[in-house]
This record gives C-alpha cells, sequence and structure tokens, in this order.
C-alpha cells in the first residue's frame, strides 16, 4: 500500500541535493505513487539531481532574498495544502532548517510532527513513524491517527541513497503568500567552517576520538590520521563539551550520524549517546586501555592498548607506506 503523494523538503548546495535530501527521495519513492520535492530558491538549479532520485516535479519559492528559510517555506506549504493542491505527507530532515520547516508547518495546519525517525511505512492510508528511545536501546513505532498532511522529521543516515532513472524534474511556483511580520527576519550573514577533507556525515572513513586522549592537544593525533587514510575527524560529546572541538565535530545522539565504511573510535569508552551516533557503521574499530569498555561491545575489531602509543604507531605505518 503507497500514499498519493509525498513532498520531499529539499536542501541542497550549488545545485547538489544533500545526502540527507538524496535518502528521503529513495524512501519516498516506496512510499508515495508520486514524489516531489520543495525548494527555497529556483527549483532549475535542482530539477535535473531531483529527477535523477525520482522526483517528478520541483515545488520552488524562487529567490527569497536572505529571508529566513523555514518562515516562508512552511506558508507555501500551508496555503497549498489549505487550497486543497498539497501531498499527503512531507518529509523533512533533521536539519535546522528542515527542522524550521517542520515546527511551523506543524502550528500553521494544527498538525502533529512524528520527530526523530529511523524508518517510516505506510500503514492504512497513513504513516508509521520507527524512533529510538532509552538512548537507541530500544524502537518504538508511533503512527498518525489525524488526517493529513503527515509530518516526519528523519534522522540522517536512515536509508541508503539510491538514484533512480528518472528524467529532469518539472519545475512548477510554489507561491509565498504574506508572511506578515514573521517575514521580516533575515539572514545577515552565514559562517562556513574550513575544511580541506570530506564532511563529517558524508565520509566513508571517520576517526573519532574521545576523553581517554588525555587533553586538547592529542585530538591532533585524531585529525592526522583521519588525514592520512582520506577520511573526516569526529569527536565524542564530553570533549566537545570539554571545548577540545567545535560541536559540528560531534558524533552522537545530540550530534551527527554517521554511517562509514570503518569508524575508529580512539579513547572514546562508548556511552549510549555516542553509539547512537556510530553504531550503524559497516566496520567499527575501537581503540581503549579498557578491556571491559562497552565501545568493544560493538566493534569489529578491537585493540586494548595506549591510545597515546597505538596512535602514532598507525600514523607512522601509514606515513612510511
Amino acid at each position: 500500500m503507497t500514499l498519493d503523494t509525498i513532498w520531499v523538503y529539499a536542501e541542497a548546495n550549488d545545485g547538489e541535493l544533500s545526502s540527507t535530501t538524496q535518502e528521503l527521495l529513495t524512501k519516498a519513492r516506496d512510499l508515495a505513487d508520486t514524489v516531489a520535492v520543495v525548494y527555497a530558491g529556483d527549483g532549475d538549479d535542482i530539477a535535473e539531481a531531483a529527477g535523477s532520485f525520482g522526483a517528478e516535479t520541483v515545488y520552488a519559492t524562487g529567490d527569497l532574498d536572505d529571508a529566513l528559510v523555514g518562515v516562508p517555506v512552511a506558508a507555501a506549504i500551508a496555503a497549498a495544502v489549505d487550497a486543497g493542491d498539497g501531498p499527503d505527507a512531507v518529509l523533512l530532515g533533521t536539519s535546522y532548517d528542515g527542522r524550521d520547516v517542520a515546527a511551523r508547518l506543524s502550528v500553521k495546519l494544527d498538525r502533529t510532527v512524528i520527530t526523530n525517525v529511523v524508518d517510516v511505512e505506510v500503514d492504512d492510508d497513513t504513516l508509521v513513524g520507527t524512533e529510538p528511545i532509552f538512548g537507541g536501546a530500544t524502537n518504538i513505532k508511533t503512527k498518525f491517527t489525524g488526517e493529513g498532511p503527515f509530518i516526519c522529521l528523519v534522522r540522517p543516515k536512515s536509508f541508503e541513497a539510491e538514484a533512480s532513472d528518472g528524467d529532469e524534474a518539472d519545475v512548477e511556483d510554489l507561491d509565498v503568500p504574506d508572511l506578515g511580520n514573521a517575514g521580516g527576519a533575515t539572514v545577515t550573514s552565514r559562517f562556513a567552517e574550513e575544511s580541506d577533507g570530506p564532511k563529517l556525515d558524508e565520509a566513508g572513513i571517520v576517526v573519532s576520538g574521545g576523553r581517554g586522549l588525555g587533553e586538547a592537544d592529542k585530538f591532533d593525533m585524531v585529525v592526522s590520521l583521519a588525514k592520512q587514510l582520506g577520511g573526516a575527524a569526529g569527536a565524542s560529546r564530553a570533549i566537545v563539551d570539554s571545548g577540545w572541538v567545535p560541536y559540528s565535530q560531534q558524533v552522537g545522539q545530540t550530534g551527527k550520524v554517521v554511517k562509514p565504511n570503518v569508524y575508529i573510535a580512539a579513547g572514546i569508552s562508548g556511552a549510549t549517546q555516542h553509539l547512537v551516533g556510530m553504531k550503524g557503521s559497516k566496520n567499527i574499530i575501537a581503540i581503549n586501555k579498557d578491556p571491559e569498555a562497552p565501545i568493544f561491545g560493538v566493534a569489529d575489531l578491537g585493540i586494548v592498548g595506549d591510545v597515546h602509543k597505538v596512535m602514532p604507531a598507525l600514523i607512522e605505518a601509514l606515513e612510511n607506506r
């Protein structure tokens, strides 16, 4: 059983869909007969990319002149629903903008939002979301019982992104109604962290460090090993809270969810909060001097040893190969 129509809130950079948007479109193809995307910007910029992942239409707001994206996008979707032209469900990624759009849309339509979703299925013309609870120890299913559109906020890396053989999507204007005072908020500046490697949540190899490193300067070993492997450097919440590294590098329940081919945890004990963010990795390598550390419970390869001896040896071996 499938729904008639699902809209996916699309996020992109220079015409390239975010990995989360690609994942949502892949899943939406299994849930609905018709899949479309909603985009804050010029729809022509992503029409080809959206079509390649199965979207038939890009509903685009056009240039928003540095408006706070959540305000006009939510208003535009709500107006389409009120006019009878809206979807049965809206899927959004758990990003800053995705959460903003979902919250505002929920208020405008008086509809419930299921958040923190890691799987979605159709049941009796409605959606059921699967959500992890108790730090990821177990999953529960939540079913919408009211009328649509059903709004789901989905965690990144919940689905594998797979392109379809779809043609370039059609582009249609999505009218933005008068926003009133809410439309007065604008983005005055943007900050992008400099990086010479892959993004943390898209990297095929991730090396993360934890409090077992001992001090902030030792995180350089994590960065060095990640560079040697062509991967990205991550961190546990403990050292982020201590100010050793920025929040953007945090892996875990309140950070980023990663699913690389190889995940190396250096000096990380394996608290549940951290495991939620990386336990889906294909191959997990743990380095910890405590043989009873919880991280070994999910590791495919465990190295019981001093991270200050193991890491330099790995780096040296890679440098000399």
